[in-house]
């Protein structure tokens, strides 16, 4: 039988990966869109790694030694992380120079980069519909 708050939760999750996916497509269009334009720097979207530190730190807690809070005024040690709180970021890359006139956007990289976001977008639709579909056979079993 299905959890139903499993169900949200990766329902959830499917979401912001959609939406990060989605910025990624265009921020990946822009990169290719200024490919000439001189000193213009790449931009990437980072989701993926934010999502992975917030899950392992959650998964943590659970080791960590409980502190007592005597008083409303003290510090916690650890706070959970909710894993709602993470969005995607996008970043520049100032670091590298691909020309002379030091833009650092490689055509190739960026159309690799375009089907590989068009792969995992597609994929996230296909889990999100099954997820809804377990998600209705498990609300006509309640």
């Amino acid at each position: 039988m299905f959890e139903i708050s499993k169900l949200m939760q990766t329902n959830y999750l499917l979401e912001r990966s959609l939406d990060a996916e989605s910025l990624r497509r265009k921020v990946i269009a822009n990169n290719i869109a200024n490919v000439d334009v001189p000193h213009f720097k790449r931009s990437e979207v980072n989701f993926e790694s934010q999502l992975r530190r917030v899950i392992e730190e959650n998964r943590d807690m659970d080791s960590k030694l409980p502190c007592k809070m005597t008083d409303s005024k003290h510090i916690p040690f650890y706070t959970q992380k909710d894993i709602r709180s993470v969005r995607p970021g996008i970043n520049l890359d100032y670091n590298t120079t691909m020309r002379n006139d030091g833009n650092n956007v490689d055509v190739e990289k960026e159309i690799v980069d375009s089907a590989k976001n068009q792969m995992r977008y597609n994929a996230f639709i296909t889990m999100l519909n099954n997820n809804f579909r377990n998600l209705k056979n498990a609300m006509r079993s309640v």
